[in-house]
Parts: structure tokens; C-alpha cells; sequence
């Protein structure tokens, strides 16, 4: 999917095919920006979001053309890496991982690109999310946390309040079980996106992807005991509905939520839209721990970084700054029921009664906790952990035996690094 945002009224789209424009921080200068594709169809694609942006860019910036290729999340990684291989790097990419790029040299340093000002803009945590050996190279573009989701009125028929601690979760369940919803408790561990329903359990249980020095923990003991909980206390019991949790997706849960089909489980933003849209009371609450308090709510970012290999450093520094924008964030943001990645944009959102429903992601934004997006072993991990982790919960599936599994992948995709 391709657009050129700076000729596009004039129809001249195929002209700058070949055109880089100038060279280091002078002269014409066309940018070639990759995106993602957030949109679900043409009616909200993201290439609106960046065409707009690219124009009003242009039109404050003389002799700097933007030109725009948006590619869905199924193919964007993969192109970008097209591009790089074959030495025909965008100037600015927006994808969901940076470090590849950045242990290869091959990307300018945050600081190379903006002000002091934007970089102290960034909300810390996400700072530190897209930092190298305390370097950051990865600008954080859009941000997400997860939350608890219950069915309200299927609570309220029960006689039931928000669940407080794990033995709420599962007393709940069993209570909405005997009502007969369909799922009381939806666990996607599916290929889809099982390292985040994964990580939001981990962390709830005191454990997690990384520990305090920055290394894996994948087979900690927190860790075991934690799936060894779920395996026993929510599948064993069938309170996780008609589908094994390892061939759960996480879109065929959250499509059943937003029918009424279930009573908990584990969202996001985009969800919480939805489900009122269909009729369904949302009620929110952070995962809790197993008595009560966790490690920390589980965030996600997308990332927006700057490639060496064409010199317009200058450039794409000033096309940056202007994206960074709370206006340009904040209109972002709004189109796709995401978090702003700056404090600015976070504390208007914060007192704009418009985004009250918003409230509760934004307040556990600051303290969330990321994937290790820092560590190039991350992708192969987290693709170990999508392939194995709902073998966990399987009959006759042993936790210590799976994590052990993806600990050994882990092992072996650092040593490749």
C-alpha cells in the first residue's frame, strides 16, 4: 500500500519514485517515511493520518518533500528489512522494533535527531524501553496498557464485585460458570499474541519476561507458579470457556466479549470501544495479584526511529519534532483508542472529559512495565513464546517443562545475537 503524500493532489505520484533529493543537511530533500497500517479498512487507514500530516508538514518546511509508503502489520517488518538488506533504507521507519537496527549501527541516536525538550518529553519508562546500552535509539510512537475487563451486568446478576485478588478471579469464574456464560474467564495463549496475555500474568504473579539486572527469568519460580495456578485453578476447573487457551486467539476473545459470551479477561483500549458500541458494560480494574498486588501493569509501544544510510539526519530531525506535536499525538492517539507516548499530550488528555474513559490506561501508563524491546534475541523469543506457552496449560502439560523450553530458546537466541 503506497501513497506519495507530497504530490499526491497533483497526481504526479510516480514521479518521485526514483527522487531521494539531496544529500546530508542542504538543498531539496525528499523523505521516504514507512508506516503501519493501525486502520481495519480504508474508511480508517493510517495512510489519512500520515498524507495529512506529511502536507501540513511540507507546507511549514520549504524544500522538504515526505514521501509516504503505509504497509499493514502482517508486512511491514518484513519490508523494512527488504529495504535495509538491500541498502535502500527509508529515512524514518515506524515499526514494532528498533534494536536489530540499532546493534548494526545503523540508525541515529534519539539525540542526534531532537531537541532536549522533546527527548525530556518522553514518559521515562518508554525512554528507557527504547534505549541500547543506555542509548536510546528507539523513539517510542504509541503506547498501550492493559487492563482486567468484566462484564458488568453479568457481575451484577451474579451478586458479584471486581475481582480483588487471584482467588477472586477464580471464585467469580465459577460463580458466572454455574450461570452459564460461555467464558468466564478468557485465557488467550494462542499464537496470535500470547507473549502479552503471557507477560500480564507473569508480572501479576510477582515474576516476569526480564528481572531486576536485566536478564531473562523465563523459568523463575514466580514464573512456574504462576501458570501452575492458572493450569490448575481456571483450566483444570473449565472455567475458561468451550477453547483450549493454546488455541485461543486473542481477537476471537475479545470478538466474544463484545457479544456478552465472556465474563473476564485480560484488554486494551481498542476493546473497551468496542463492547460499548455493541451494548456491553465495561467494568476495569488493574490485573490483580495473587493477594491482591502484582509487579506492575504490562504496556506495549510501537516504535518511530531514523536510518543513517541517505544522511538527512537534519531533516528528519525537523519532521520528528513536528510529529511530536501534542496536536499531531493527540490526533493519532484518538483514531486508534491508543496512549500518547509524551507527558505533555498524556496530562491534556488527563483533563479533557473527552478522554475520561481513558483515564485508568493512562493512569498506568508511567509504571507499566514493556517487553524487553532493547534485546535483539526479544523477536525469536517471543516467537518461542507464542508456539509453546499454551502447552503449559494442556492436559498432562507441565509449566516447569514449557518454560524451561522457551528459557532454552532464549539461551540460544542471545548466544546468536
Amino acid at each position: 500500500m503506497r501513497r506519495t503524500a507530497a504530490v499526491a493532489a497533483l497526481g504526479l505520484t510516480a514521479v518521485l519514485a526514483g527522487c531521494g533529493g539531496g544529500s546530508g543537511d542542504s538543498g531539496d530533500v525528499t523523505l521516504r517515511l514507512v508506516a503501519a497500517d493501525y486502520g481495519i479498512g480504508p474508511a480508517n487507514s493510517s495512510e489519512k493520518y500520515w498524507d495529512g500530516l506529511a502536507r501540513s508538514f511540507e507546507a511549514s518546511h520549504p524544500g522538504i518533500k515526505v514521501d509516504v509508503s503505509v504497509y499493514s502489520w502482517n508486512d511491514i517488518d518484513r519490508e523494512v528489512a527488504a529495504m535495509v538488506k538491500k541498502g535502500q533504507a527509508p529515512d524514518i521507519a515506524q515499526i514494532g522494533s528498533y534494536a536489530d537496527y540499532a546493534k548494526a549501527g545503523k540508525l541515529y541516536r534519539a539525540d542526534e535527531l531532537l531537541s532536549i525538550r522533546t527527548q525530556a518529553n518522553f514518559l521515562p519508562r518508554l525512554t528507557d524501553a527504547g534505549s541500547v546500552d543506555r542509548i536510546q535509539y528507539g523513539v517510542p510512537f504509541v503506547a498501550s496498557t492493559r487492563l482486567l475487563f468484566y462484564n458488568k451486568d453479568l457481575f451484577t446478576e451474579a451478586g458479584l464485585g471486581a475481582p480483588e485478588t487471584w482467588d477472586d478471579i477464580r471464585e467469580d469464574a465459577e460463580a458466572l460458570k454455574e450461570r452459564g456464560v460461555k467464558y468466564p474467564f478468557a485465557l488467550p495463549l494462542g499464537p496470535e499474541e500470547a507473549q502479552g496475555e503471557t507477560m500480564m500474568w507473569l508480572l501479576s504473579g510477582g515474576g516476569g519476561y526480564i528481572d531486576d539486572s536485566g536478564s531473562y527469568e523465563m523459568d523463575s519460580a514466580e514464573n512456574i507458579d504462576t501458570f501452575d495456578w492458572l493450569k490448575k485453578n481456571l483450566v483444570e476447573k473449565r472455567l475458561v470457556g468451550p477453547v483450549a487457551p493454546g488455541s485461543l486467539d486473542r481477537a476471537k476473545a475479545f470478538e466474544a466479549f463484545t457479544r456478552g459470551d465472556v465474563g473476564m479477561l485480560n484488554g486494551h483500549p481498542t476493546l473497551m470501544r468496542e463492547a460499548r458500541k455493541n451494548g456491553v458494560s465495561v467494568g476495569m480494574v488493574p490485573l490483580p495479584g495473587i493477594d491482591g498486588n502484582g509487579r506492575g501493569p504490562m504496556g506495549v509501544a510501537d516504535w518511530i526511529m531514523g536510518f543513517k544510510q541517505r544522511g538527512h539526519r537534519v531533516q528528519t530531525g525537523k519532521f520528528l519534532e513536528y510529529l511530536f506535536t501534542d496536536r499531531n499525538v493527540i490526533d493519532f492517539v484518538d483514531a486508534y483508542d491508543l496512549l500518547p507516548v509524551t507527558n505533555s499530550a498524556s496530562e491534556s488528555m488527563e483533563s479533557d472529559t473527552e478522554h475520561k474513559p481513558l483515564r485508568k490506561f493512562l493512569a498506568a501508563l508511567p509504571d507499566a512495565e514493556f517487553y524487553p524491546y532493547n534485546k535483539t534475541s526479544w523477536a525469536r523469543t517471543s516467537e518461542s513464546i507464542k508456539k509453546n506457552i499454551g502447552k503449559a496449560v494442556d492436559p498432562g502439560g507441565s509449566p516447569a517443562n514449557v518454560l524451561g523450553r522457551i528459557a532454552r530458546d532464549t539461551e540460544a537466541a542471545e548466544a546468536a545475537e
